[in-house]
Protein backbone atom coordinates (compact mmCIF):
# COMPACT_ATOMS: atom_id res chain seq x y z
CA UNK A 1 0.00 0.00 0.00
CA UNK A 2 1.13 3.43 -1.00
CA UNK A 3 2.18 5.44 2.39
CA UNK A 4 0.58 8.72 2.57
CA UNK A 5 0.71 11.63 5.18
CA UNK A 6 -2.21 14.47 5.31
CA UNK A 7 -1.74 17.42 5.12
CA UNK A 8 -4.51 20.36 6.25
CA UNK A 9 -3.72 22.69 3.16
CA UNK A 10 -2.75 22.40 -0.54
CA UNK A 11 -0.50 24.95 -2.34
CA UNK A 12 -2.61 27.05 -5.25
CA UNK A 13 -1.16 25.46 -7.68
CA UNK A 14 -2.13 21.89 -6.98
CA UNK A 15 -5.59 23.15 -5.77
CA UNK A 16 -5.81 24.46 -9.28
CA UNK A 17 -4.17 20.96 -10.76
CA UNK A 18 -6.51 18.77 -8.37
CA UNK A 19 -9.97 21.14 -10.21
CA UNK A 20 -8.41 19.41 -13.37
CA UNK A 21 -8.60 15.84 -12.20
CA UNK A 22 -11.89 15.32 -12.99
CA UNK A 23 -10.96 14.26 -16.32
CA UNK A 24 -9.71 11.22 -14.17
CA UNK A 25 -12.93 10.75 -13.08
CA UNK A 26 -11.47 11.59 -9.52
CA UNK A 27 -13.96 12.49 -6.68
CA UNK A 28 -13.87 13.72 -3.06
CA UNK A 29 -12.05 10.56 -1.39
CA UNK A 30 -8.61 10.81 -3.77
CA UNK A 31 -8.15 14.39 -1.65
CA UNK A 32 -6.39 12.16 1.11
CA UNK A 33 -3.77 10.88 -1.99
CA UNK A 34 -3.47 14.44 -3.08
CA UNK A 35 -2.92 16.15 0.06
CA UNK A 36 -0.46 13.15 0.12
CA UNK A 37 1.23 13.80 -2.82
CA UNK A 38 1.78 17.62 -1.41
CA UNK A 39 3.42 17.28 1.37
CA UNK A 40 5.95 14.14 -0.05
CA UNK A 41 6.10 17.62 -2.66
CA UNK A 42 7.10 20.09 0.15
CA UNK A 43 8.65 17.24 2.25
CA UNK A 44 10.05 14.57 -0.04
CA UNK A 45 10.28 11.16 1.30
CA UNK A 46 14.11 9.11 1.59
CA UNK A 47 15.34 7.65 -1.68
CA UNK A 48 14.74 4.17 -2.20
CA UNK A 49 17.53 2.97 -0.40
CA UNK A 50 17.79 -0.40 -2.94
CA UNK A 51 17.26 -0.77 -6.57
CA UNK A 52 18.50 -2.52 -9.89
CA UNK A 53 18.84 -1.32 -13.21
CA UNK A 54 18.45 -4.67 -15.79
CA UNK A 55 20.11 -3.64 -18.95
CA UNK A 56 18.60 -6.49 -21.45
CA UNK A 57 20.61 -6.76 -25.00
CA UNK A 58 17.78 -8.22 -27.23
CA UNK A 59 19.08 -10.49 -29.72
CA UNK A 60 21.78 -12.08 -27.48
CA UNK A 61 25.05 -10.82 -26.73
CA UNK A 62 28.23 -12.92 -28.39
CA UNK A 63 30.35 -14.08 -24.91
CA UNK A 64 33.52 -13.97 -27.26
CA UNK A 65 32.99 -10.68 -28.44
CA UNK A 66 32.42 -9.23 -24.55
CA UNK A 67 33.20 -10.23 -21.60
CA UNK A 68 34.69 -14.14 -22.18
CA UNK A 69 37.04 -13.95 -25.42
CA UNK A 70 38.74 -17.16 -25.81
CA UNK A 71 42.05 -16.02 -27.40
CA UNK A 72 44.20 -19.72 -28.05
CA UNK A 73 41.06 -20.73 -29.92
CA UNK A 74 40.95 -22.19 -33.45
CA UNK A 75 40.65 -18.83 -35.86
CA UNK A 76 36.80 -20.48 -36.49
CA UNK A 77 36.25 -20.05 -32.82
CA UNK A 78 38.12 -17.04 -31.29
CA UNK A 79 36.37 -14.09 -33.88
CA UNK A 80 38.40 -11.09 -35.33
CA UNK A 81 38.10 -9.54 -31.56
CA UNK A 82 41.58 -8.95 -29.58
CA UNK A 83 41.52 -9.15 -25.80
CA UNK A 84 42.32 -5.92 -23.68
CA UNK A 85 43.39 -6.02 -20.05
CA UNK A 86 41.42 -4.95 -17.20
CA UNK A 87 42.22 -2.84 -14.14
CA UNK A 88 41.80 -6.54 -12.74
CA UNK A 89 44.69 -8.87 -13.31
CA UNK A 90 43.53 -12.15 -15.46
CA UNK A 91 40.11 -10.46 -16.49
CA UNK A 92 40.91 -9.66 -20.14
CA UNK A 93 37.56 -8.54 -22.11
CA UNK A 94 37.15 -7.51 -25.91
CA UNK A 95 39.36 -4.71 -26.74
CA UNK A 96 36.02 -2.83 -27.76
CA UNK A 97 35.07 -2.14 -24.50
CA UNK A 98 37.36 -0.27 -23.13
CA UNK A 99 35.69 2.21 -21.10
CA UNK A 100 34.23 -0.71 -18.59
CA UNK A 101 37.70 -2.34 -18.90
CA UNK A 102 39.04 1.17 -16.98
CA UNK A 103 36.18 0.37 -14.57
CA UNK A 104 36.52 -3.52 -13.75
CA UNK A 105 36.91 -2.87 -10.04
CA UNK A 106 33.18 -2.19 -9.97
CA UNK A 107 31.87 -4.59 -12.13
CA UNK A 108 31.95 -8.50 -11.74
CA UNK A 109 30.70 -11.13 -14.63
CA UNK A 110 29.10 -14.86 -14.57
CA UNK A 111 30.78 -16.61 -17.60
CA UNK A 112 28.41 -19.17 -16.99
CA UNK A 113 24.72 -18.81 -17.14
CA UNK A 114 22.83 -21.49 -19.21
CA UNK A 115 19.51 -22.48 -20.14
CA UNK A 116 18.24 -25.17 -22.93
CA UNK A 117 16.83 -23.19 -25.50
CA UNK A 118 18.30 -21.51 -29.02
CA UNK A 119 15.17 -19.48 -30.15
CA UNK A 120 14.29 -16.11 -29.51
CA UNK A 121 10.85 -16.05 -27.94
CA UNK A 122 11.44 -18.43 -25.51
CA UNK A 123 14.59 -17.44 -24.17
CA UNK A 124 13.24 -14.00 -23.83
CA UNK A 125 10.60 -15.13 -21.66
CA UNK A 126 13.30 -17.37 -19.44
CA UNK A 127 15.53 -14.51 -19.30
CA UNK A 128 13.09 -11.65 -18.64
CA UNK A 129 10.84 -13.96 -15.92
CA UNK A 130 14.15 -15.61 -14.73
CA UNK A 131 12.02 -19.28 -15.04
CA UNK A 132 13.91 -21.86 -16.79
CA UNK A 133 10.77 -24.05 -17.31
CA UNK A 134 8.37 -23.30 -20.61
CA UNK A 135 4.85 -22.41 -19.05
CA UNK A 136 1.65 -24.51 -20.32
CA UNK A 137 0.60 -22.92 -23.59
CA UNK A 138 3.28 -20.75 -24.26
CA UNK A 139 2.84 -18.86 -27.54
CA UNK A 140 6.49 -17.63 -29.09
CA UNK A 141 4.17 -15.14 -31.16
CA UNK A 142 2.25 -13.16 -28.19
CA UNK A 143 2.17 -13.07 -24.79
CA UNK A 144 -0.58 -15.10 -22.61
CA UNK A 145 -2.09 -14.77 -19.29
CA UNK A 146 -0.05 -18.41 -18.73
CA UNK A 147 3.40 -16.99 -18.85
CA UNK A 148 5.29 -16.48 -15.99
CA UNK A 149 5.58 -13.01 -14.50
CA UNK A 150 8.91 -10.94 -15.60
CA UNK A 151 10.85 -9.84 -13.20
CA UNK A 152 9.51 -6.25 -13.17
CA UNK A 153 5.87 -7.31 -12.84
CA UNK A 154 6.83 -9.45 -9.92
CA UNK A 155 8.54 -6.58 -8.10
CA UNK A 156 5.44 -4.78 -9.24
CA UNK A 157 3.20 -7.20 -7.16
CA UNK A 158 5.81 -7.69 -3.74
CA UNK A 159 7.47 -4.50 -3.46
CA UNK A 160 5.75 -1.42 -1.97
CA UNK A 161 5.74 1.70 -4.01
CA UNK A 162 7.72 5.06 -2.79
CA UNK A 163 7.07 8.41 -3.52
CA UNK A 164 4.05 7.48 -5.16
CA UNK A 165 5.66 6.01 -7.83
CA UNK A 166 5.10 2.52 -9.54
CA UNK A 167 7.20 0.06 -8.19
CA UNK A 168 9.16 -1.00 -11.38
CA UNK A 169 9.32 0.46 -15.12
CA UNK A 170 10.36 -0.94 -18.94
CA UNK A 171 11.97 2.00 -21.63
CA UNK A 172 12.33 3.19 -24.10
CA UNK A 173 9.61 1.04 -25.57
CA UNK A 174 8.19 -2.36 -25.42
CA UNK A 175 10.28 -5.70 -27.46
CA UNK A 176 8.41 -5.82 -30.49
CA UNK A 177 9.60 -7.92 -33.63
CA UNK A 178 10.25 -5.94 -37.00
CA UNK A 179 7.48 -8.55 -38.05
CA UNK A 180 5.02 -6.92 -35.34
CA UNK A 181 4.80 -9.28 -32.85
CA UNK A 182 5.11 -8.48 -29.11
CA UNK A 183 7.53 -10.58 -27.59
CA UNK A 184 6.06 -13.24 -24.56
CA UNK A 185 7.67 -12.48 -20.82
CA UNK A 186 7.76 -8.89 -20.63
CA UNK A 187 3.94 -8.59 -18.92
CA UNK A 188 2.58 -9.87 -15.62
CA UNK A 189 1.22 -13.24 -17.02
CA UNK A 190 -0.48 -15.39 -14.35
CA UNK A 191 -0.70 -12.63 -12.31
CA UNK A 192 -2.94 -10.60 -14.02
CA UNK A 193 -2.76 -7.72 -16.37
CA UNK A 194 -2.84 -5.53 -13.24
CA UNK A 195 0.84 -6.08 -12.39
CA UNK A 196 2.26 -5.50 -16.21
CA UNK A 197 4.84 -2.96 -15.52
CA UNK A 198 4.90 0.46 -16.36
CA UNK A 199 5.96 0.77 -19.67
CA UNK A 200 7.60 4.37 -20.74
CA UNK A 201 7.48 4.61 -24.13
CA UNK A 202 10.65 7.17 -24.74
CA UNK A 203 11.59 6.25 -28.05
CA UNK A 204 8.82 6.87 -30.85
CA UNK A 205 10.81 5.64 -33.54
CA UNK A 206 9.30 1.99 -35.01
CA UNK A 207 9.57 1.38 -38.83
CA UNK A 208 10.26 -1.51 -40.39
CA UNK A 209 12.78 0.40 -42.79
CA UNK A 210 14.88 1.28 -39.59
CA UNK A 211 14.73 -1.95 -37.49
CA UNK A 212 17.91 -1.82 -34.82
CA UNK A 213 20.64 0.60 -33.13
CA UNK A 214 20.92 3.48 -30.87
CA UNK A 215 19.40 6.08 -32.45
CA UNK A 216 20.07 8.70 -33.47
CA UNK A 217 24.07 8.27 -33.33
CA UNK A 218 23.85 5.04 -34.31
CA UNK A 219 21.84 3.03 -36.78
CA UNK A 220 22.44 -0.73 -37.19
CA UNK A 221 19.90 -1.85 -40.07
CA UNK A 222 19.05 -5.25 -41.83
CA UNK A 223 18.51 -3.59 -45.17
CA UNK A 224 21.27 -2.05 -46.67
CA UNK A 225 21.37 1.43 -47.99
CA UNK A 226 19.11 2.93 -45.27
CA UNK A 227 20.15 6.13 -43.45
CA UNK A 228 19.47 6.85 -39.53
CA UNK A 229 16.02 8.16 -39.44
CA UNK A 230 15.80 11.98 -39.49
CA UNK A 231 13.49 14.07 -37.21
CA UNK A 232 14.26 11.38 -34.71
CA UNK A 233 13.82 12.60 -30.58
CA UNK A 234 14.20 10.43 -27.71
CA UNK A 235 11.59 12.25 -25.12
CA UNK A 236 9.36 10.63 -22.82
CA UNK A 237 5.39 10.86 -22.25
CA UNK A 238 4.50 14.43 -21.17
CA UNK A 239 2.28 14.01 -18.06
CA UNK A 240 1.59 17.59 -16.55
CA UNK A 241 -1.96 19.09 -16.15
CA UNK A 242 -0.93 22.52 -17.06
CA UNK A 243 -3.51 24.85 -18.09
CA UNK A 244 -2.47 25.62 -21.64
CA UNK A 245 -2.69 21.94 -23.28
CA UNK A 246 -0.39 21.46 -26.23
CA UNK A 247 -1.26 18.92 -29.03
CA UNK A 248 1.35 17.00 -27.63
CA UNK A 249 0.41 16.38 -23.89
CA UNK A 250 -3.33 16.51 -24.88
CA UNK A 251 -2.14 13.36 -27.21
CA UNK A 252 -0.20 11.80 -24.19
CA UNK A 253 -3.03 12.45 -21.30
CA UNK A 254 -5.42 10.58 -23.66
CA UNK A 255 -2.79 7.65 -23.89
CA UNK A 256 -2.60 7.62 -19.85
CA UNK A 257 -6.27 7.46 -19.98
CA UNK A 258 -6.67 5.21 -22.10
CA UNK A 259 -4.50 3.01 -20.13
CA UNK A 260 -6.29 3.82 -16.90
CA UNK A 261 -9.70 2.54 -19.14
CA UNK A 262 -8.29 -0.29 -20.28
CA UNK A 263 -7.54 -1.41 -16.85
CA UNK A 264 -11.01 -0.64 -15.47
CA UNK A 265 -12.66 -3.13 -18.15
CA UNK A 266 -10.27 -5.19 -16.57
CA UNK A 267 -12.62 -5.11 -12.85
CA UNK A 268 -15.84 -6.99 -12.57
CA UNK A 269 -19.02 -4.13 -11.54
CA UNK A 270 -17.77 -3.51 -8.07
CA UNK A 271 -16.10 -6.38 -6.90
CA UNK A 272 -12.24 -4.47 -7.33
CA UNK A 273 -13.81 -0.74 -6.74
CA UNK A 274 -10.95 -0.07 -3.82
CA UNK A 275 -7.85 -1.33 -6.17
CA UNK A 276 -9.00 0.79 -9.28
CA UNK A 277 -9.32 3.92 -6.75
CA UNK A 278 -5.80 2.95 -6.12
CA UNK A 279 -4.73 3.11 -9.36
CA UNK A 280 -6.67 6.33 -10.59
CA UNK A 281 -4.38 7.27 -7.10
CA UNK A 282 -1.76 6.41 -8.43
CA UNK A 283 -2.32 7.96 -11.67
CA UNK A 284 -2.92 11.37 -10.64
CA UNK A 285 -0.02 11.57 -8.02
CA UNK A 286 2.35 10.87 -11.31
CA UNK A 287 1.04 13.67 -13.55
CA UNK A 288 0.81 16.06 -10.11
CA UNK A 289 4.46 15.30 -8.70
CA UNK A 290 7.46 17.11 -10.15
CA UNK A 291 10.07 14.59 -9.29
CA UNK A 292 8.12 12.39 -12.32
CA UNK A 293 8.41 15.07 -14.57
CA UNK A 294 12.60 15.38 -13.65
CA UNK A 295 13.11 11.50 -13.52
CA UNK A 296 11.95 11.39 -17.56
CA UNK A 297 13.52 14.15 -18.77
CA UNK A 298 17.07 13.48 -19.75
CA UNK A 299 17.16 16.34 -21.86
CA UNK A 300 17.58 18.53 -18.63
CA UNK A 301 20.37 17.37 -17.62
CA UNK A 302 23.39 18.74 -17.59
CA UNK A 303 24.65 18.68 -20.94
CA UNK A 304 28.53 17.23 -20.15
CA UNK A 305 26.70 14.51 -18.44
CA UNK A 306 24.71 13.68 -21.60
CA UNK A 307 28.21 13.51 -23.27
CA UNK A 308 29.15 10.88 -20.69
CA UNK A 309 26.26 8.54 -21.55
CA UNK A 310 25.98 9.43 -25.18
CA UNK A 311 23.56 11.25 -27.08
CA UNK A 312 21.63 7.86 -28.22
CA UNK A 313 19.07 6.08 -26.91
CA UNK A 314 21.19 3.97 -25.17
CA UNK A 315 22.66 6.92 -23.19
CA UNK A 316 19.73 8.77 -22.53
CA UNK A 317 18.09 5.01 -21.23
CA UNK A 318 20.36 4.59 -18.91
CA UNK A 319 20.54 8.17 -17.59
CA UNK A 320 16.76 7.61 -17.09
CA UNK A 321 17.09 4.49 -15.66
CA UNK A 322 19.70 6.20 -13.12
CA UNK A 323 17.24 9.46 -12.59
CA UNK A 324 14.28 6.73 -12.03
CA UNK A 325 15.77 4.71 -9.03
CA UNK A 326 17.06 8.26 -7.76
CA UNK A 327 13.89 8.85 -7.50
CA UNK A 328 12.46 5.91 -5.73
CA UNK A 329 11.75 3.38 -8.83
CA UNK A 330 12.57 0.16 -6.86
CA UNK A 331 13.81 -1.86 -10.52
CA UNK A 332 14.14 -0.32 -13.96
CA UNK A 333 14.36 -2.81 -17.09
CA UNK A 334 16.20 -0.67 -20.00
CA UNK A 335 16.01 -2.62 -23.54
CA UNK A 336 19.14 -1.75 -25.31
CA UNK A 337 18.62 -2.08 -29.09
CA UNK A 338 15.19 -2.68 -30.18
CA UNK A 339 13.97 -5.70 -32.65
CA UNK A 340 16.42 -7.65 -31.64
CA UNK A 341 19.98 -5.66 -32.12
CA UNK A 342 22.22 -8.33 -30.76
CA UNK A 343 20.99 -11.05 -33.48
CA UNK A 344 24.45 -10.96 -34.62
CA UNK A 345 23.69 -14.11 -37.57
CA UNK A 346 25.59 -11.91 -40.48
CA UNK A 347 28.27 -8.94 -40.54
CA UNK A 348 28.38 -9.44 -36.96
CA UNK A 349 32.45 -8.16 -36.30
CA UNK A 350 31.19 -5.01 -38.33
CA UNK A 351 27.92 -4.26 -36.46
CA UNK A 352 29.48 -5.21 -32.95
CA UNK A 353 32.69 -2.78 -33.79
CA UNK A 354 30.69 0.03 -35.31
CA UNK A 355 26.93 0.24 -33.84
CA UNK A 356 26.51 -1.89 -30.53
CA UNK A 357 29.54 -2.21 -28.49
CA UNK A 358 30.48 1.52 -28.56
CA UNK A 359 27.81 3.01 -27.57
CA UNK A 360 26.92 0.16 -25.01
CA UNK A 361 30.45 0.37 -23.28
CA UNK A 362 30.34 4.39 -23.15
CA UNK A 363 26.73 4.02 -21.48
CA UNK A 364 27.11 1.53 -19.10
CA UNK A 365 30.64 2.56 -17.81
CA UNK A 366 28.85 5.92 -17.09
CA UNK A 367 26.05 4.57 -15.55
CA UNK A 368 28.70 2.84 -13.21
CA UNK A 369 30.56 5.75 -12.77
CA UNK A 370 27.45 8.31 -12.46
CA UNK A 371 25.81 5.85 -9.80
CA UNK A 372 29.68 5.47 -7.69
CA UNK A 373 29.94 9.49 -8.11
CA UNK A 374 26.82 10.26 -5.97
CA UNK A 375 27.01 7.51 -3.72
CA UNK A 376 24.08 5.19 -4.96
CA UNK A 377 26.42 2.34 -6.79
CA UNK A 378 26.23 0.12 -3.31
CA UNK A 379 22.36 0.64 -3.33
CA UNK A 380 21.98 0.13 -7.30
CA UNK A 381 22.41 -3.66 -8.47
CA UNK A 382 23.07 -3.70 -12.49
CA UNK A 383 22.64 -6.63 -14.20
CA UNK A 384 23.41 -6.96 -18.09
CA UNK A 385 22.40 -9.68 -20.28
CA UNK A 386 20.61 -10.97 -23.55
CA UNK A 387 18.38 -13.92 -24.02
CA UNK A 388 21.58 -16.47 -24.60
CA UNK A 389 24.65 -16.26 -25.64
CA UNK A 390 25.98 -17.41 -29.48
CA UNK A 391 27.41 -20.19 -30.78
CA UNK A 392 31.36 -21.14 -30.49
CA UNK A 393 31.78 -21.43 -34.25
CA UNK A 394 31.84 -18.78 -36.28
CA UNK A 395 30.03 -18.93 -39.81
CA UNK A 396 28.58 -17.28 -42.56
CA UNK A 397 24.33 -17.23 -42.64
CA UNK A 398 23.58 -18.20 -45.90
CA UNK A 399 20.28 -15.68 -46.40
CA UNK A 400 22.39 -12.77 -45.40
CA UNK A 401 23.08 -10.34 -47.84
CA UNK A 402 26.76 -9.17 -46.80
CA UNK A 403 28.14 -12.81 -47.08
CA UNK A 404 30.22 -11.49 -43.84
CA UNK A 405 30.29 -14.08 -41.03
CA UNK A 406 28.41 -13.79 -37.49
CA UNK A 407 27.15 -16.38 -34.75
CA UNK A 408 24.04 -18.30 -34.14
CA UNK A 409 22.06 -18.33 -30.62
CA UNK A 410 23.11 -20.20 -28.17
CA UNK A 411 21.79 -21.00 -25.20
CA UNK A 412 23.99 -23.03 -23.46
CA UNK A 413 26.19 -20.62 -22.36
CA UNK A 414 26.05 -16.60 -21.86
CA UNK A 415 28.27 -14.00 -19.94
CA UNK A 416 26.16 -11.45 -17.57
CA UNK A 417 27.15 -8.70 -16.09
CA UNK A 418 26.66 -7.62 -12.57
CA UNK A 419 27.88 -4.13 -10.71
CA UNK A 420 26.88 -1.94 -7.46
CA UNK A 421 24.33 -3.53 -4.89
CA UNK A 422 26.96 -5.23 -2.96
CA UNK A 423 28.85 -6.86 -5.86
CA UNK A 424 32.56 -7.51 -5.26
CA UNK A 425 34.61 -5.54 -8.19
CA UNK A 426 36.50 -7.64 -10.55
CA UNK A 427 34.88 -10.78 -9.71
CA UNK A 428 34.48 -13.71 -12.07
CA UNK A 429 31.75 -16.43 -11.53
CA UNK A 430 32.13 -19.77 -13.30
CA UNK A 431 34.15 -20.59 -16.37
CA UNK A 432 33.15 -22.00 -19.65
CA UNK A 433 34.98 -24.56 -21.83
CA UNK A 434 37.67 -23.79 -23.75
CA UNK A 435 35.72 -22.64 -27.13
CA UNK A 436 33.37 -20.92 -25.13
CA UNK A 437 30.53 -22.84 -25.76
CA UNK A 438 29.45 -24.92 -22.71
CA UNK A 439 29.87 -24.06 -18.44
CA UNK A 440 33.05 -25.54 -17.30
CA UNK A 441 32.50 -24.90 -13.62
CA UNK A 442 29.83 -23.25 -11.28
CA UNK A 443 27.12 -23.45 -13.65
CA UNK A 444 24.73 -20.52 -13.17
CA UNK A 445 20.82 -20.20 -14.17
CA UNK A 446 18.21 -17.68 -15.04
CA UNK A 447 16.56 -18.51 -11.48
CA UNK A 448 19.49 -17.89 -10.09
CA UNK A 449 19.94 -14.67 -11.76
CA UNK A 450 16.46 -13.44 -10.63
CA UNK A 451 17.21 -14.63 -6.78
CA UNK A 452 20.30 -12.08 -7.16
CA UNK A 453 18.10 -9.46 -8.41
CA UNK A 454 15.48 -10.16 -5.57
CA UNK A 455 17.29 -10.41 -2.63
CA UNK A 456 19.51 -7.22 -3.66
CA UNK A 457 16.10 -5.53 -3.22
CA UNK A 458 15.57 -7.14 0.08
CA UNK A 459 12.95 -9.65 -0.68
CA UNK A 460 13.36 -12.74 2.00
CA UNK A 461 13.58 -16.02 -0.04
CA UNK A 462 10.25 -17.20 2.13
CA UNK A 463 8.25 -14.63 0.05
CA UNK A 464 5.25 -15.73 -1.85
CA UNK A 465 2.38 -14.38 -3.57
CA UNK A 466 -1.18 -15.72 -3.48
CA UNK A 467 -3.38 -15.98 -6.85
CA UNK A 468 -7.38 -15.55 -6.52
CA UNK A 469 -8.16 -18.79 -5.18
CA UNK A 470 -5.62 -17.75 -2.50
CA UNK A 471 -2.93 -20.12 -3.39
CA UNK A 472 0.68 -19.35 -2.56
CA UNK A 473 2.83 -19.25 -5.30
CA UNK A 474 6.88 -18.72 -4.59
CA UNK A 475 9.20 -16.16 -5.80
CA UNK A 476 12.16 -17.67 -5.53
CA UNK A 477 13.34 -20.45 -7.06
CA UNK A 478 17.04 -20.55 -6.63
CA UNK A 479 19.59 -19.29 -4.40
CA UNK A 480 21.00 -15.72 -5.11
CA UNK A 481 24.74 -16.06 -6.54
CA UNK A 482 26.61 -15.64 -3.32
CA UNK A 483 30.10 -15.47 -4.56
CA UNK A 484 29.27 -12.50 -6.10
CA UNK A 485 28.10 -10.60 -3.01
Amino acid sequence: MTSRCVHPRLPRRTALQVGASSILGLGMNHVAGLRGLATANENPLPRQPRSVIYIFLSGGLAQHESFDPKPLAPDTVRGEFAPIATRTPGLPITEHLPLLAGCSDKWAVVRSLSHPYNEHSIGHHVMLTGRTPQPVGFDGTRPTRHDFPSLASMVTRVVPPRNNLPPAAVLPEKLVHVTGRTIPGQFAGELGETYDPWFIEASPFRDTNYTHGAFPEYGFQRQRGRANPPGYRFEAPRLELAQGVLKNQFESRLALLESIERQRRLLDAGAMAADYDRHRETAVSMLLQGRVHQALDVHAADPRLQDRYGRNSFGWSLLMARQLVEAGVSLVQVNLGNDESWDTHEAAFRNLREFLLPPTDRAVSALVEDLSDRGLLDDTLIVMAGEFGRTPKVFTFEGAETKLPGRDHWGAVQSVFFAGGGVQGGTVIGESDALGGQPKSDRQTPENMAATIYHSLGLPPTLTWKDPLDRPHQVYFADPIWGLL
